[in-house]
């Protein structure tokens, strides 16, 4: 029965780990950057920290953006422009808050839907002792393989709900022009079609006039 229970206890710790894991290690956001608009976020980061940056241009216009990434001095990290995704990784060399914007002010009409993910630090140990120097039970490494494979399912649903976002908007935006130009070609087609029935009505007005002026 003990064992049952150290083994329910592990598998609790797996899933409230891979729950806590996205509120703990930093922020994930989506959202909407009009045209002729810059969003900026921030974030205090502890000296010697490894933080990864990982954003994604989701709809809109040619599926770009600016991006710039600063240190607590203003000093630029990383900057970018015109990119439909990229990852950036650096390790912070002073405590403060660090700085990352994007950019959309190149565009005049379009505004974009942006994702982006920053990760800040390693993810916390799965078990406090994990550390010790007596090896894991078999449970306990099962339970961190699974841990580990959930994360990498979590990142995978991530890309593949961006790449399904992504194709969805290219469609509709397709969708929307092949009916624009269907509308244009049925207008072109009526407006020629009524210029060649008065062009041929002018014809034969003017052939029964220069009869009528014969027969008088």
């Amino acid at each position: 029965v003990s064992r049952m229970f150290r083994s329910l206890r592990l598998l609790l710790q797996v899933l409230w780990a891979q729950l806590l894991c996205g509120w703990v290690m930093g922020s994930e956001l989506t959202f909407e950057l009009p045209d002729n608009a810059k969003q900026c976020f921030y974030e205090d980061i502890i000296t010697g920290t490894k933080c990864t940056l990982e954003f994604q241009v989701v709809t809109g216009g040619h599926y770009d953006v600016d991006c710039r990434l600063e240190d607590p001095d203003g000093t630029t990290l990383y900057k970018e422009m015109k990119k439909q995704y990229d990852s950036f990784t650096f390790t912070a060399a002073k405590n403060g808050t660090f700085k990352f914007c994007f950019s959309n002010e190149f565009s005049t009409f379009t505004h974009k839907t942006v994702y982006f993910d920053f990760q800040v630090g390693d993810d916390p140990p799965l078990f406090p002792n994990e550390n010790r120097v007596t090896a894991l039970t078999q449970m306990e490494s099962a339970c961190v393989s699974i841990h580990e494979a959930l994360k990498s399912v979590i990142d995978y649903q991530t890309h593949f709900r961006l790449r399904e976002a992504q194709g969805r908007s290219r469609a509709e935006d397709l969708n929307t022009r092949v009916a624009f130009w269907s509308i244009g070609e049925a207008i072109i087609l009526l407006v020629v079609s009524i210029s060649q029935v008065v062009l041929l009505r002018s014809f034969f007005s003017d052939k029964k006039t220069t009869m009528t002026r014969v027969g008088s």
